[in-house]
Parts: C-alpha cells; structure tokens; sequence
C-alpha cells in the first residue's frame, strides 16, 4: 500500500497554481519521517531556532529566520534535500494549471462545474493519474491513501468527489465494465496539518519549486536573481526524474476530452517535463 502526501502552491495571486503528491511506500513511510525531522534539526542549529517546519516561500526569500543565511547556501540545501529526496525512491504526482486561462474557460463552461475552483481541478487530476498509475499493480500494491495538507473550504467537495466519482472521469484512466471507479483509491481524503505531518512539509517543497520553474520558464513572472532560471531548471529535472511519469500525467498523445481539459490549462514548461 501505498501514502501520497499532497500540498499546494500558487492558489492565491500567482499567475500558475500547482500541486505535488509525495507518494510513500507504507512500509518506509516511518524512516522517511525520522530523516525529515533529523533535516530540520540540522537547520534548526543553523539558524539558532528550533523549526517545527520548513516554510518553503520564507526559505527561498531568506525571510523570517532565514535572513543570515545566504542565497548560495540556501540553494546547496534546496540541492540537497532534493538528492535526499531522490536516495529514498520515493516517486511523485503534480498538476499544474495557468489560472488565467482556468478562469477563461471556466466563465465560459469548458471545465466541468465540479472543478469550479484551481484547487479541486489539480487535485482531482492528482487523483486520476495516480489511479492510472497503479491501477496495473498486483493485488494491492497500488492501494493508495492521500492525505491532502488542510484545506477546510475544499474538504467535503473533494470528498463526494471521490466518494461518487462523475462518469466523465472514467475515460482518463480507461476504467473497465467491470472495475469500480477510483479502485485505487483507498476511502475519502485525509487531510492532516503540516507542523504535524512531515511529508506534507516535503510535498510543499517540491510543488513551491515547481511552481516557481512554471511561472519563470513562461514568462509569468521575472527571475529575482540571476542565475535563479539555470537553478530552477536544474531543481525542475530532479523532480521530473522522481515523476510517476508524464504518461500517466500529461500524455503527448492518445488522450480523453478531460486528459486534454488538464493538458491545455498546465504551463507548457510542465507538460514538457
């Protein structure tokens, strides 16, 4: 069995909202949340303050208590944590969507009104491509929980969502006659606070960075230093190497009417990973 462990990023004024699974075997889950903590108590003497969690976007800026340590050696730790995150073989799920043309399409009915906010239509995506994903696995091994980071406002819709999936969303992972829809799927929803649960601190690392390479790689927003674009793009193939694979995700062919609702809305630079 399988824990996926989601955060978002970008569902306030930026122009790209993305999202990121962080998808666990069960049986390692535990040493990956002990090596995570053992993370932040190395920063936490760094920085002279006990962290009970990585602000991703405070890190990045070098705000908060983050301001005596320098750019270059904020991204050797960004480096690391991503080979950190790479030597544990865990894989991962993302959606990303430019909200520009989300709201354009939305306003005009080309999103299905249960997907009436960014939010719901990454994570309903995240969900689909992970039931594609394992859906071949023997007997159980792609029995999947998730456990999303809080998020009050979306709770109950995500969950009648999975709980009484639409018809329309059978053609994305090609459900059979005989297969119950979302298998994969194990229950409703969890969803956890991030002081508390570890791996949701690492999904939000993962999809802050994926966000940034978007809206940098699209011209959505500038660089704030100079070689932050060679960084990004370096960070961006880390995570496209852990992916589950773009085939499963953002497929270049061979798609469903509602593979191609989540293909057309995603920044190209994510379709491309």
């Amino acid at each position: 069995m399988k824990v996926c462990y989601v955060d978002e990023s970008g569902t306030g004024d930026e122009p790209v909202a993305t999202m990121v699974g962080i998808i666990v075997d069960s049986q390692r889950m535990h040493v990956t949340k002990a090596h995570w903590n053992e993370l932040l108590d190395v920063l936490s003497k760094i920085v002279g303050k006990k962290l009970a969690e990585l602000h991703t976007r405070d890190f990045y800026a070098g705000s908060g208590v983050w301001y005596q340590m320098k750019g270059p050696d904020r991204a050797k730790v960004i480096t690391a944590i991503f080979e950190w995150l790479k030597e544990r073989k865990h894989h991962i799920v993302y959606s990303a969507v430019v909200k520009e043309a989300y709201y354009d399409s939305l306003c005009n009915g080309k999103i299905p009104k249960e997907l009436s906010t960014p939010w719901r239509f990454l994570a309903l995506h995240l969900i689909l491509a992970i039931q594609k994903r394992y859906q071949r696995e023997e007997k159980t091994k792609g029995n999947t929980i998730i456990i999303f980071d809080n998020e009050e406002r979306e709770r109950t819709r995500i969950t009648d969502l999975i709980n009484l999936p639409p018809a329309w969303c059978d053609t994305y992972y090609d459900k059979q006659l005989t297969q119950e829809r979302l298998d994969q799927i194990v229950d409703v929803p969890y969803f956890g606070d991030s002081a508390e649960v570890p791996l949701i601190q690492v999904a939000d690392f993962v999809t802050f960075f994926l966000r940034r390479y978007a809206e940098i790689k699209g011209n959505h927003t500038k660089p704030r230093y100079v070689d932050e674009p060679e960084r990004i793009e370096e960070w961006a193939k880390l995570i496209s190497s852990l992916s589950i694979g773009r085939s499963h995700i953002y497929p270049l062919k061979g798609r469903c009417p509602l593979g191609d609702i989540f293909f057309s809305h995603a920044p190209k630079a994510i379709r491309e990973m």
